[in-house]
């Protein structure tokens, strides 16, 4: 009886240890959610607060612009100007205008991509041909930075199914991203082949600045701008990384950052390839396995003959 009585004394210790213990895991596990919940909060306001100063530089530069040579060819007939004068003040202010417009857009393309919204005018497009397209655009800019532009392109590539236009602004955010974070007489390499028969990838490789891995992740969060010697002379919102990821993702592919601090970057993207040149790409089993069987019934026949 006395050994029962103890038994059930062990048991009912167990039966409350293990309750405590259920209890302060738990009590443990609320304080860890609500300190992660904590972090969390405070790096979204951090976020956005280097987002409205980001901001307010990024549209206030240009709108101010706007307004003082806007201002100069106002009072034109107070203060007569050279027809010369008055072109090149109005360039300032279209060039202006146009930075303006840019940013605006690229705070609307963010925008949609997180909320799911941006649509894709697909249709059968040569990577090739769009490569080009943005390496041209780029190339004025890298030759008054003094950074040199090389591609290559690997032979017969494949068609993908993509929206040019929204390809073209991918690899044109890339390649200018790579140059503008390029010191003068360094490269930026773009290089194009098949990958699995199902996939093209696109590498672009600079000599630049490079970005250790917490400076990848912050380069990758839209408005998330590195802070080094040679990012802080270049203007930009921080999104072109980000619209770039997201419409590689759109179109079914992967962006990956690949870089070093002093070393370089290089940014990978690999898209799918359209399904009929998959089909076309793929060795032929059928035929092969067919191929063997005649072989097999010829060399039988032979068999026979003989």
């Amino acid at each position: 009886m006395k050994h029962r009585t103890r038994k059930g004394e062990r048991n009912r210790a167990l039966y409350d240890y293990a309750g405590n213990l259920g209890s302060a895991i738990s009590r443990h596990r609320a304080r860890l959610a609500e300190r992660a919940a904590r972090i969390e909060a405070e790096q979204a306001s951090r976020m956005k607060s280097a987002f409205i100063a980001n901001m307010s530089h990024e549209l206030r530069t240009p709108l101010n612009a706007i307004i003082g040579f806007s201002d100069i060819l106002k009072k034109v007939e107070e203060e007569p100007l050279d027809p010369e004068q008055v072109a090149e003040f109005a360039g300032y202010a279209y060039d202006a205008a146009e930075h303006l417009l840019s940013v605006v857009n690229s705070i609307l393309s963010i925008s949609k991509i997180e909320s799911g919204t941006t649509v894709l005018d697909l249709q059968e497009v040569s990577i090739d041909e769009i490569i080009r397209s943005a390496m041209r655009l780029v190339e004025l800019k890298a030759n008054e930075a003094g950074v040199g532009l090389h591609e290559q392109y690997e032979d017969e590539l494949p068609v993908i199914n993509a929206d040019p236009v929204r390809l073209r602004q991918v690899y044109v955010n890339l390649i200018n991203n790579a140059v503008k974070f390029t010191p003068k007489g360094g490269a930026v390499s773009v290089a194009v082949r098949n990958f699995n028969h199902d996939q093209l990838l696109i590498t672009i490789g600079d000599t630049g600045i490079g970005m250790n891995d917490d400076e990848v992740r912050v380069a990758l969060s839209p408005f998330g701008q590195v802070d080094s010697e040679l990012s802080r002379k270049q203007e930009g919102t921080g999104l072109g990384l980000a619209i770039a990821k997201g419409l590689i993702e759109q179109h079914g592919g992967v962006l990956e950052i690949s870089s070093a601090r002093g070393e370089g970057t290089v940014v990978a993207t690999l898209l799918p390839v359209a399904a009929d040149q998959q089909k076309q790409a793929e060795p032929d089993s059928n035929s092969n396995s067919n191929s063997n069987s005649n072989s097999n019934s010829n060399s039988n026949s032979n068999r026979r003959a003989a």
